[in-house]
């Protein structure tokens, strides 16, 4: 089956904001995706946590759009609308009906433009609020919730920007004034150091138009300051151990790996071993440990891909209750140094490559994972045209690669080991706080 290509337009404005258009008249529906190359990594010592604070401060207002009007425009048109941030980047995206279009790139330049004449002390101390009730939620008070930001203090060293979560510190978020942050928005959100990316039932060229109009007059900054040397050696050199006590209902053992930066063709075969080691039931940790020795009651395996100096793979198994958790451990160290010593089968091979097939065609199918892919290879590679060559990296990996990626991740001085536990109960029954 030929796999499709997605044609696009590329194309810069006089102030540097990088416009990606790809026209499908398939459905009257459209996705506008923002990509700023600012995230976790991009802040210093003592001012972490500002990129995850403006997803938030991003829909409080601008000079045009009251405050939360930016979700009510959108959903009032029919459309949905989120954003995110990450270690590497910032990504805020709308998907609205076609007739819709100018409005989400209004939405995005006037934010763009003027978010700093609507951000007030009141803002930022309300935005402040919702970030700490957001770490409460999903990292403090969530079932294993703190797994991720214990495994890159692990994997990553203090000096190095992945060593702090993406969230933040509450401290640092606590000790910054109004001109900290303004100067972070006015530092890094600016248009030469965006990626407008436009896919669906478009016109390029009226696209364009609404771009120039509205992006345009948007002044670009020219001393957006160099990342410093995010380099790391290929191997952690040693192996780290945690116990963490929780509030878990059964214990679980996190792995995580120091492994090849986002591009790298190391890191594709160890996508492929993910899917050989837990993609399925028929997968070699899922086999063995859920359905054969019922030792687990789930297992995973998969990457997490970042472009400073290096990735992480990372797994898991949760205990079944009455299983000993050493025994857990064993087996799953042991089918991963099993994949490192023989190479996959054919057959194992081949399903591995249709699960990832089946992803990579089903996310291209939708408009806004289009757009957002685009802008994601546009502002991490320079290279938009990775979206219609990543499938066929992927297809040629062999089963030696896989076999030698695995090898080489998978070391005993390469690993973190996280056991997460039930708190004990103390003398009235209850767990310890």
């Amino acid at each position: 089956m030929p796999v499709p290509v997605v044609q696009f337009s590329d194309e810069r404005l006089p102030n540097g904001l990088r416009l990606i258009v790809a026209e499908d008249h398939l459905a009257p529906v459209a996705a506008v995706n923002v990509w700023y190359d600012v995230g976790s990594k991009h802040e210093v010592e003592g001012k972490t946590g500002f990129a995850h604070l403006f997803e938030h401060v991003m829909f409080q207002g601008s000079k045009h759009v009251g405050k939360a009007e930016h979700m009510a425009l959108v959903q009032a048109a029919g459309g949905t609308l989120n954003g995110t941030t990450w270690l590497d980047r910032t990504n805020y995206f709308e998907t609205v009906p076609s007739h819709q279009v100018e409005l989400a790139i209004w939405l995005e330049a006037d934010r763009m433009g003027s978010l700093l004449e609507a951000l007030s002390q009141d803002n930022l101390d309300n935005q402040r609020d919702v970030v700490k009730n957001e770490k409460r939620w999903s990292y403090d008070n969530r079932p294993y919730g703190s797994w991720n930001e214990k495994l890159m203090g692990h994997l990553f060293p203090a000096d190095h920007p992945y060593h702090h979560p993406t969230i933040g510190s509450m401290e640092d978020l606590d000790a910054a004034s109004l001109d900290d942050v303004r100067a972070f928005f006015a530092t890094y959100y600016a248009p030469n150091n965006a990626v407008l990316s436009v896919a669906g039932d478009v016109d390029r060229s009226q696209v364009r138009a609404w771009a120039d109009r509205y992006f345009g007059p948007i002044a670009a900054n020219p001393s957006i300051p160099p990342l410093g040397d995010l380099s790391l050696p290929a191997l952690l050199g040693e192996e780290r151990r945690e116990v963490v006590e929780d509030n878990v209902p059964l214990p679980r053992i996190y792995f995580g790996f120091r492994a090849p930066a986002f591009g790298d063709h190391g890191l594709d075969a160890l996508d492929l071993a993910g899917q050989l080691l837990t993609g399925g039931k028929g997968s070699r940790i899922h086999r063995r440990l859920v359905r054969e020795e019922r030792l687990a009651q789930d297992v995973a395996m998969f990457t997490l891909p970042f472009t400073g100096g290096a990735s992480v793979s990372v797994g898991w198994a949760t205990v079944r209750p009455g299983v000993d958790v050493d025994t857990v451990e064993r087996a799953y160290l042991e089918e991963l140094d099993r994949l490192g010593r023989e190479a996959p089968s054919d057959d194992e091979l081949a399903r591995a490559k249709a699960l990832t097939e089946a992803d990579e065609l089903g996310a291209l199918a939708r408009v806004e994972e289009r757009a957002d892919r685009l802008s994601m290879y546009a502002t991490l590679f320079d290279d938009p045209g990775l979206i219609n060559t990543m499938l066929a990296r992927y297809l040629s990996v062999t089963k030696e690669q896989i076999r030698d990626a695995a090898a080489a991740t998978y070391r005993a001085d390469n690993r973190v080991v996280l056991t997460y536990v039930p708190k004990a109960a103390d003398e009235t029954g209850e767990a310890a706080a």
